[in-house]
C-alpha cells in the first residue's frame, strides 16, 4: 500500500498523529529487504522445478541428457583466491584443481549444441586408433631427434623453485607409490615428471573433479588454447610455469597433451563404447598419452635393443593397461553414479550379458567368464609394457614398473572377490603396496630385452576377432 503522506509540524515537538504516521510508514531499507526476499523466493522456486519439466519442451530427448542434467542447474563456479605469478595476480589453483574462466553462455544450451556437433562428427569416417597413436608417436620421435634452441621462461629462480615444490606436494599427495619411485631419478627429471603429472591431473579433474559440473566443450577449448601458450613459454599460473619450463628443457611433443584433452571431450558426450576399438581410443587418449609425455623425460637406455618407436609403443601400452584396470575396478561405481559403461558392448553381448545385468549387479557365471577375458586383456598390455620398460634409463625403471606392479595387483583383487566388481570395489592395502616395491625393484634388475616378444603383441587382437 502507498505510504501515508507526511505532515510537517510548524513548530515544537511533533504531534502524536505525526509520530504514528512516521512509524507506520515503511522505510527504504524495509522496502529493499522485501524486494530481495521476493527475488530470493522466486529464485528458489525456479530452482526447484523438476528437470523433467524442462525436458518435456523437447520433442525428442537428446542422447545422454540424463547423465548431464546436472548441467541444467544454475550453480556458480567457485571463486579462486589470487596468487602472484611473475609479478602479476592470477587465479590460484585449489589443490590440483584448475582455475579457468567458464564461458558466459548457458552451459545447458551449449551442451545441446555440442550434441549436434558430435553427431555430425560421428557420421564422418572415424580415424583408426592405431593411426592416432602412431601420428603422436612419430611427432614425439621427430622432436626427440631434433636439436632445439631452448628459450627459458621469464620467472625468477625462486618463483620457479616454489612452483616445482607445489607440483611435488601434489604428486606426493595423489600418487604416493609413483612419487616414491621417482626419488631414484635425477633432480631435473623428477621436477619434469611432477610438472607433467600435475598438468594431467588438472586436466582429468576438469571432467571428473569438483568443478566438473561447470565444464563445457568451450571450457576444454580454452584449456587447449592455454596449453598452446604454455608451449610458447607463457604461464597462466605457477603450475603452468613448471610445464612451460619442462617443455623448454626436454623434447616433449605437444601431440600427447592435445590427445589427452580430446579424451576429456569424449567424457562430455560419450558414455557407451560399442567395441574395443572405441574403448582403446579412449584409453589411449586419457592414459596412454602419459607414456608419450614422460618417456622423453625419463630417457631411453643407450644400449637399448628396441627402437624409439617400440619403446614409446610400450609406454603407451602401460597407460592403456592402467586405464583398463581402472575401468574393471570401477565398473559398478561408474554405472550407478555416472551412468557410464566403459566396456565393449559387443563383447558384453557375446557373453550373453546386457547393460541391465550391470545395473542389477548380476554376478553369475556369464559375468565371471566375461571378466576373465577382460582381465586377460589388461594383463596382456602390462606384458607389452614390461618388455619396453627394460629399455628405459635404468634409474627410472623401478618408478615406472612399481606403478604397474601395484595396479596389476588390483586385477588379482578382483579375482579374489570372485569377479564381483559391481557391488565391491577391489583395492590394494597399503601394506601390500609397500611390500610390492622391493619385488618391483628386483624385477626391474632382472628385466631382459628380447625382440622376439614383439610377436606376441597382436595375440589378444586375434583372439578378440576369433571370439
Amino acid at each position: 500500500p502507498p505510504p501515508t503522506p507526511r505532515t510537517h509540524p510548524t513548530a515544537g515537538s511533533p504531534s502524536p498523529t505525526n509520530v504514528t504516521s512516521r512509524m507506520s510508514m515503511p522505510t527504504r531499507t524495509n522496502r529493499a529487504s522485501t524486494l530481495l526476499a521476493t527475488i530470493a523466493l522466486l529464485h528458489t522456486a525456479s530452482a526447484a522445478i523438476n528437470p523433467a519439466v524442462r525436458r518435456a519442451f523437447h520433442s525428442t530427448p537428446l542422447p545422454l541428457q540424463k547423465q548431464h542434467n546436472v548441467l541444467q542447474r544454475r550453480t556458480r563456479l567457485q571463486r579462486f583466491p589470487m596468487r602472484a605469478v611473475g609479478g602479476k595476480q592470477q587465479p590460484q589453483t585449489v589443490g590440483s584443481q584448475v582455475a579457468i574462466n567458464t564461458p558466459k553462455t548457458n552451459p545447458y544450451e551449449e551442451f545441446i549444441q555440442s550434441q549436434f556437433q558430435q553427431g555430425s562428427q560421428k557420421r564422418r569416417e572415424r580415424e583408426p586408433t592405431q593411426d592416432v597413436m602412431m601420428r603422436a608417436i612419430d611427432e614425439q620421435i621427430s622432436l626427440m631427434n631434433t636439436n632445439r634452441e631452448l628459450t627459458p621462461i621469464k620467472l625468477s629462480p625462486e618463483q620457479l623453485e616454489h612452483a616445482y615444490k607445489v607440483a611435488e606436494e601434489i604428486t606426493d599427495e595423489y600418487a604416493k607409490t609413483f612419487s616414491l619411485g621417482l626419488r631414484l631419478m635425477d633432480e631435473e627429471k623428477q621436477k619434469a615428471v611432477w610438472a607433467v603429472y600435475v598438468w594431467c591431473r588438472r586436466t582429468d579433474e576438469l571432467v571428473d573433479g569438483s568443478i566438473a559440473t561447470h565444464i563445457t566443450p568451450t571450457t576444454l577449448n580454452r584449456w587447449e588454447e592455454r596449453l598452446d601458450q604454455i608451449f610458447e613459454g607463457k604461464a597462466f599460473d605457477e603450475l603452468d610455469a613448471t610445464l612451460a619450463d619442462t617443455a623448454a628443457k626436454f623434447p616433449v611433443a605437444k601431440a600427447g597433451f592435445k590427445d589427452m584433452i580430446e579424451g576429456m571431450r569424449m567424457d562430455l558426450y560419450k558414455a557407451r563404447y560399442q567395441n574395443f576399438e572405441e574403448l582403446k581410443e579412449y584409453c589411449y587418449r586419457v592414459a596412454g598419452t602419459v607414456g608419450l609425455m614422460t618417456t622423453p623425460i625419463m630417457g631411453i637406455a643407450k644400449d637399448s635393443k628396441l627402437s624409439s618407436q617400440e619403446v614409446l609403443n610400450a609406454a603407451v601400452s602401460l597407460g592403456i593397461a592402467l586405464q583398463l584396470t581402472n575401468i574393471l575396478r570401477d565398473v559398478g561405481e561408474d554405472a550407478l553414479t555416472r551412468n557410464r559403461i566403459y566396456l565393449p558392448l559387443d563383447e558384453l553381448e557375446s557373453f550373453g550379458l546386457t547393460e541391465a545385468d550391470i545395473f542389477a549387479g548380476t554376478v553369475d557365471d556369464r559375468w565371471r567368464e566375461f571378466m576373465k577375458f577382460q582381465i586377460k586383456r589388461a594383463r596382456h598390455y602390462f606384458e607389452i609394457a614390461k618388455h619396453g620398460i627394460g629399455s628405459l634409463d635404468p634409474k627410472v625403471r623401478w618408478a615406472v614398473w612399481a606403478a604397474g606392479r601395484v595396479y596389476g595387483e588390483i586385477l588379482n583383487s578382483i579375482e579374489e572377490n570372485d569377479y564381483d566388481n559391481l557391488s565391491r570395489r577391489a583395492y590394494v592395502p597399503r601394506w601390500k603396496k609397500f611390500a610390492l616395491l622391493p619385488v618391483a625393484f628386483v624385477q626391474t634388475l632382472l628385466m631382459e630385452e628380447d625382440k622376439d616378444e614383439d610377436e606376441q603383441t597382436n595375440t589378444i587382437e586375434k583372439e578378440e576377432m576369433d571370439r
